[in-house]
């Protein structure tokens, strides 16, 4: 199941990624999944197929390669959601790969409280 300490903030993002993972006979599995959140050490896909927890996978961008492991699998409404934990060679940041949509939660909070409520004039 998911491990909810994370130490970084998850970015949520969407873009369509291409993975590949061995199955549990060695047998080469390929998917296409949808890149739900990243951060430097991890990142969560959405797949149509569940991804075997403890595979090894990865997914290349255009300017970097991904790979790591499955953490967790787990089927909500919509599919399936893999956690992924990145290898030591592998670290992201948005100088190397800027999903299609990206999205960071915390600078969004943050901004919504630096400039308060509004209140009406009267």
């Amino acid at each position: 199941m998911e491990d909810e300490r994370r130490t970084e903030a998850r970015m949520l993002c969407a873009d369509m990624v291409e993975i590949r993972w061995r199955d549990r006979s060695g047998k080469h599995c390929k998917a296409t999944a949808l890149l739900e959140d990243i951060s430097p050490s991890g990142a969560c896909l959405q797949t149509e197929a569940p991804v075997p927890i403890g595979s090894d996978i990865g997914w290349d961008s255009p300017k970097q390669f991904f790979s790591g492991y499955v953490r967790y699998c787990v089927y909500r409404e919509i599919g399936y959601f893999v956690g992924v934990e990145f290898g030591g060679s592998t670290k992201w940041s948005e100088r190397t790969y800027s999903p299609q949509h990206l999205l960071d939660l915390q600078k969004l909070v943050a901004k919504g409280k630096s400039t308060g409520p509004t209140r009406p004039r009267g």
